[in-house]
């Protein structure tokens, strides 16, 4: 399996000369990383104006391993190329190195590029990418991969604390800036070797601010980032300071998944302190936290979290019943949510409201929450990625355990725990009655390991004394009834009254309602019998953005233009044979009498699209009328032809229907305020998000319809 690293940009606050001062100094041999031993220089060859100059080296690494594995492999050292590639004309260091040792089991490929700050020429940017591959090592490949990684990664951390150790001596000795390479009058000689240049009397180094020259990123603002836009790259400085502290290796984590979504998922993407979360959820396993990540995303859409907050209107019974609210934060400035759970009627609002209706009000707590961890972001000056909850079980008894309300609450469980992980930091559990063990018993096995270390329980008045509330909340926040002398605006709840209950069928029509009322909509498409949708666009210059994915099969999308509305469509027969068309579910806008070039036109270029790809894309409308979106059967043409067999498979319907979902909406074009580039069609390969809403057994690789 190969490994791969991407760093993030490190950013140095000096000029890319004085960098490349520092960064000679660290060769031959380098005492701050003992596992470096030597290096020579191979080849020199610089341009014939000296302002490029290609260096190869051959550097030596002592093994840190065990020494049986040494003795197996018979080394203590390995050699590695390094060939360093300096344009003091255009301001860049490229370094490539590759391994000689070993280079018929093991590959191992870097790549670093030293470069001028894109917002401030008196910075240096730097970023690494790095691949190993064992193929085969004497049967020891996975524990050699683990002693290169773990290596590997400790030379990373040293990286900048190098060159910063260097520019610090290089201060010292009166070097303080370095002018830029110009043409020099007299041509280098064939033998010039990389040198510095002429030194200027010594000067302070000037210490910037990001107002300077780099732009603040604010990660917490609601502004979602585009694909391919200037900001889509991570400096380190900008994670620390808004992630906290990761390891290299989960740095490379982060930024690989969040390069995977910008490629792939066209549009915006979600925030970066969303995609860490789902990383540290699977401990940093990309392939893991990518499928769940992708699952969480169609989720989103089906069901418009995204604008829960601003578009779901709260039952006026919930601000009246339900016992939760935010209330201050803990001692880590993490936000606090208080639930008083027994003073909840939970079975009254089931029965009232239906359990769809308290769900989602657990998901505008959970999206409000993620609100205010990045207001706290802000305000402290710190990384707040979850939050504290305070639970309150004063009154849970019998009642609570009502088989349908423990339904609802495992439902509810199974979609925080799929769709926010790691946003719940703590949970305090206080006054915890006898009934309680046997509700922990029914829901614990529901809750993620990770999450349930994260739970505090206190029977009786325990919280009250050391090593309670007290240890995780100021004193003067802690609520009144609790004992605090905080007053808290949490309702206090109580029971619903009997009358307001609804009926079973009213409850499920109401859940019907509720969640099939979703922005994208289902579609069969036929063979011989497209998915056609009319839209009428009364001004020019509209546009019409489509999101689609498809779930079974594969299906040729197109865009038509008609200045007139089509007739009302017949119903269409299968020959002489008598039998209905599987297609004529399906309503035909075009007319066959139409013909393609007089009574409408293609407006877009055919898109073929296979079966588990989502697809997204918009259209700059060019004239007023009527458009159509065509969704069409696609299949590969017989080469020869058909056998019976074939001609009696034709006749299944279900070997020739495709499936799709969809939204589409019109946008007046000064609303829209997507790039250029976001007004063509692409693929995002997003088997994933197909996998959540289809039962198709196709792999994401597969073209092919399965019989």
């Amino acid at each position: 399996m190969v490994q791969e690293y991407q760093s993030p940009v490190r950013v140095y606050k000096h000029p890319f000369e004085l960098i490349m001062a520092a960064y000679v100094r660290r060769f031959p041999k380098c005492h701050l990383i003992p596992v470096f031993v030597d290096s020579e220089i191979i080849s020199e060859s610089p341009s014939e104006d000296g302002s490029t100059v290609v260096t190869e080296r051959r550097c030596m690494v002592e093994v840190d391993a065990p020494r049986l594995l040494k003795r197996l492999a018979g080394v203590d050292y390995l050699y590695f190329i390094q060939k360093n590639t300096l344009n003091r004309r255009e301001r860049t260091l490229h370094i490539e190195v590759r391994n000689e040792t070993f280079s018929s089991r093991v590959i191992v490929h870097e790549l670093c590029n030293y470069t001028v700050h894109p917002e401030n020429e008196e910075w240096t940017c730097f970023e690494q990418t790095a691949s190993l591959d064992i193929k085969s090592f004497f049967g020891f490949e996975s524990t050699a991969e683990k002693i290169a990684m773990k290596q590997y990664a400790s030379s990373i951390k040293k990286g900048k604390e190098i060159i910063e150790y260097y520019l610090r001596e290089l201060e010292e000795e009166g070097v303080t800036h370095i002018p830029r390479w110009t043409v020099p009058v007299v041509p280098p000689t064939a033998t010039a070797r990389l040198q510095l240049p002429p030194l200027s009397p010594a000067r302070a180094i000037p210490v910037h601010n990001a107002k300077d020259g780099l732009s603040n990123k604010d990660p917490a603002s609601p502004t979602e980032l585009l694909a391919g836009s200037p900001d889509d790259k991570l400096d380190a400085d900008y994670i620390k300071r808004y992630l906290g502290d990761l390891t290299p290796l989960q740095e490379s984590c982060l930024i690989r998944l969040r390069q995977w979504l910008q490629e792939t998922h066209k549009g915006k993407i979600p925030k970066d302190q969303h995609v860490l979360r789902f990383l540290r959820a699977r401990d940093f396993n990309l392939d893991k936290a990518r499928e769940i990540l992708c699952q969480s995303l169609t989720w989103r859409k089906q069901h418009k979290v995204d604008f829960l907050l601003d578009s779901w209107e709260r039952p006026e019974m919930l601000q009246d019943y339900y016992t939760g609210g935010w209330h201050h934060h803990d001692r880590d400035g993490r936000p606090l949510y208080i639930l008083r759970l027994g003073q909840m009627d939970t079975k009254g609002l089931v029965r009232a409201l239906g359990e769809e209706a308290v769900l989602r009000q657990v998901l505008s707590i959970n999206e409000e929450g993620l609100r205010r961890c990045e207001e706290n972001t802000r305000v402290f000056g710190r990384p707040i990625s979850c939050w504290t909850c305070l639970v309150d079980l004063e009154s849970l008894n019998m009642r609570h355990l009502w088989r349908p309300g423990v339904k609802a609450l495992l439902r509810i469980i199974e979609v925080v725990e799929a769709n926010y992980p790691e946003t719940l930091g703590r949970l305090l559990i206080v006054r915890a009655p006898r009934v309680f063990p046997v509700l922990w018993t029914l829901v614990s096995p529901f809750i993620d390991e990770n999450t349930r270390k994260k739970f505090l329980i206190y029977a009786g008045n325990d919280y009250q004394g050391p090593g309670g509330l007290v240890d995780y909340i100021d004193r003067e926040v802690i609520p009144d009834f609790l004992g605090g002398d905080c007053m808290c605006e949490v309702p206090e709840g109580g029971m619903v009254p009997k009358s307001l209950y609804r009926t079973a069928e009213e409850l499920e029509s109401g859940e019907n309602r509720l969640w099939t009322d979703s922005i994208y909509k289902s579609a069969s498409v036929f063979k011989g019998a497209p998915y056609e949708l009319l839209i009428k666009i009364t001004e020019a210059s509209s546009v019409i953005t489509w999101d689609f994915d498809v779930c079974k099969g594969d299906v040729i999308f197109n865009i038509y233009h008609s200045k007139r509305a089509s007739q009302t469509p017949k119903k269409d027969t299968l020959g002489a044979h008598g039998i209905t068309s599987p297609g004529a579910i399906n309503v035909q806008l075009i007319d066959r009498s139409w013909v393609l070039g007089k009574d409408y036109s293609m407006v877009e270029k055919a898109l073929s699209c296979r079966e588990g790809e989502s697809v997204q894309g918009s259209h700059v409308t060019r004239w007023p009328g009527f458009y159509i979106l065509q969704w069409r059967f696609h299949s590969t043409p017989a080469s020869s032809l058909p056998r019976v067999d074939d001609v009696l498979a034709s006749l299944q319907v279900s070997s020739h229907k495709c499936k799709i979902m969809y939204y589409t909406e019109v946008l007046g074009s000064h609303d829209f305020r997507g790039s250029m580039t976001s007004l063509e069609s692409s693929h995002s390969g997003f088997s994933q998000l197909s996998a959540a809403t289809t039962s198709s057994s196709q792999s994401q690789a597969s073209s092919t319809i399965s019989r």
